[in-house]
Formats: structure tokens, C-alpha cells, sequence
């Protein structure tokens, strides 16, 4: 299979490195302007992983474009619709395009395979790739379970069956709202870990376990998905590598904003969480972990006061609505 990965990022050059090792054709494509493009297209290799020299690097996206029958999308989320709209000037009817980031759109408060379909690339061609890993562990040839899903279970079907190796196991996506939703959240539960890695309320990220997972639900359901998602390999699988791992950009960003530390790597959380907030006020879902994350990071509450505030709610049934 010929694949074309958009972005040259962590995740991106590692998805590039991946298709490569499963056998297909790639080309990594990067803004030459940008530093993670400029350093892999010199030296063939970053902090992460070492290019095959089989790999493509180029900042063409015609010629990206014009490779690939499977084109894969690692950037920013909130930069997603102006990159796809660019995308959907050129003729791309006949290839698939995979989003292989996590976020809600702040500005609408739209899941990004709706962002990108509302941009122009066919709903039939749009798929999402989410789960669980970090490539520290990928390159130790340590695997982890993923998930694809789609609007058609003959793109998911035929997407999770091409992409696995011994590395990655897929499983099928059957709920797109709640594989994108659950996804994106998890992320805002990663800052809280960091938080609380920060205060050394460390025992507390069971109950951050439980009880965000229950919001997160209650959200998927009322946007229109299957609750069930967020206790699947899209959010509670995905909370290993969020919630307690050294690599994980949200943990660390909320760790370091405990600790009054700057934290200059993606952190997809942050917007995330600001969306998110807007979405549960809109549909009234009680979300309780993610409004204080969204008052911490707005309104700039101290973590703490939130913990606190947290703590004094009425009390609740554990599995009320």
C-alpha cells in the first residue's frame, strides 16, 4: 500500500516509521518551514525514531498527495480545518484519509472527522486511529492494543486489517462519536493526573480513573454515541499511557503547571478541555473533572481550591446519570 503521513511530529514520523516496517510505500511530508520536517529531511532520524532510507521525506504536499492511496493526518487537532480544506482543493475522491490525532475543535466544539469532512474530504474516505501507546515503547518492539473506526465498516474493516502487525493490534471501531469523543477526553484527564502527580495526591488517580471515565460517558451519550465507549480501548484503555506514563505530554503539562514550570510540547488537553466545556454546558452534561480543569487553565483557579471544591459537591448514587 502506498501511504502518505502528513505531519513529521512525534506521533507523525512515528507513524511513518511504522508503515514502513509493515511494508508499505511512504512519504513523510512535513511545512518546510517547520523544525520537525527541516531536521528529518537532514538527518533522517529524531529524538524518536531513525528513517529507512526508503522513506520519502518532502514538503510537497502535491506530491504527498499524488503517492498515496491511504493518506494518513498527524497535526495539531485545532489546526485540522484549514489544513484540510487545502487538502480538498486537489482531487482526492479515490484515496482514504486517516486522522491520527485527538481533540475537539474549540471553536465549534466539533469532532475532527466532522471538521474534516466539513472541509471537503468524502465522509465515505474518513477514518480516525486512536488508542493507547507511545513510541518509546513501540521502538522497544513493546506492543499495545489500537482502534480504527470509521463511517463504514468496510473502511474500518479494511484499514484495521492492513495496518496490523505484531506491534499494534486493531480492533474494529463500531462508534465513531464515542471513539472520537472518548479519544479527545482522556486527554483532559492526563492534566488532572499531572496535577495530582504535582500536589502528590498520587493515590487519588483511581478515583480520577473512575470517576472521569463516568463523565466522559455521560457525554458520549448525550452527543449522540454508545456510553460504552469510554470504558473502551479509545478512553479508559488509554488511561495507562495518559495518566501515569513519564512520555505522556498532558501528565507532564499539568505536573509542571503545579510545579509553576513552562512546558513547551503539545499538550492537546488544554484546548481540549476549553472545548469540551463549552459542548457539556451546551447539551448540560454534569462534567464536573472538566470544568475544573477548564477553570484552572481560563480562569486560572488554583488546583487546589478545585480539589476542594471538588470534594465538597453533594453527595451522589456512584452511578447516578
Amino acid at each position: 500500500m502506498k501511504v502518505s503521513v502528513l505531519g513529521c511530529g512525534r506521533w507523525g514520523s512515528f507513524l511513518a516509521w511504522y508503515n514502513n516496517r509493515i511494508g508499505n510505500e511512504v512519504y513523510s511530508f512535513g511545512p518546510e518551514h517547520d523544525y520537525s520536517y527541516r531536521i528529518l529531511k537532514e538527518t533522517g532520524r529524531n529524538e524518536y525514531v531513525t528513517f529507512d532510507k526508503s522513506i520519502t521525506v518532502t514538503c510537497d504536499l502535491d506530491a504527498a498527495l499524488t503517492h498515496a492511496d491511504t493518506v494518513i493526518i498527524s497535526i495539531s487537532s485545532q489546526g485540522l480545518r484549514g489544513f484540510a480544506t487545502e487538502i480538498a482543493k486537489r482531487d482526492i475522491k479515490n484515496k482514504k484519509f486517516v486522522l491520527c490525532m485527538k481533540g475537539i475543535e474549540e471553536t465549534t466544539g466539533k469532532r475532527l472527522s466532522e471538521v474534516a469532512i466539513e472541509s471537503g474530504i468524502p465522509k465515505e474516505n474518513v477514518a480516525v486511529w486512536v488508542g493507547p501507546g507511545h513510541i518509546q515503547e513501540f521502538t522497544k518492539n513493546v506492543p499495545n492494543c489500537m482502534v480504527i473506526d470509521s463511517y463504514s465498516a468496510d473502511l474500518t474493516k479494511h484499514l484495521a486489517d492492513t495496518f496490523k502487525s505484531d506491534l499494534i493490534r486493531f480492533y474494529y471501531g463500531v462508534d465513531i462519536i464515542g471513539t472520537e469523543v472518548g479519544a479527545a477526553a482522556k486527554n483532559i484527564m492526563g492534566i488532572v493526573a499531572g496535577v495530582l502527580d504535582g500536589l502528590n495526591y498520587v493515590t487519588l488517580k483511581g478515583p480520577l480513573m473512575a470517576r472521569g471515565a463516568r463523565e466522559v460517558a455521560r457525554l458520549i451519550a448525550a452527543m449522540g454515541g454508545n456510553e460504552l465507549s469510554a470504558y473502551g480501548l479509545c478512553h479508559l484503555g488509554d488511561y495507562e499511557t495518559t495518566l501515569f506514563s513519564p512520555h505522556s505530554h498532558n501528565r507532564r503539562w499539568g505536573e509542571a503547571y503545579v510545579q509553576g514550570q513552562p512546558f513547551d510540547k503539545l499538550a492537546e488537553g488544554v484546548a481540549t478541555a476549553r472545548a469540551v466545556a463549552k459542548v457539556a454546558k451546551r447539551l448540560n452534561v454534569d462534567m464536573p473533572i472538566t470544568n475544573a480543569v477548564n477553570d484552572m487553565i481560563t480562569n486560572k483557579v488554583p488546583p487546589k481550591e478545585l480539589i476542594t471544591a471538588l470534594f465538597g459537591r453533594n453527595t451522589k448514587g456512584e452511578f447516578a446519570s
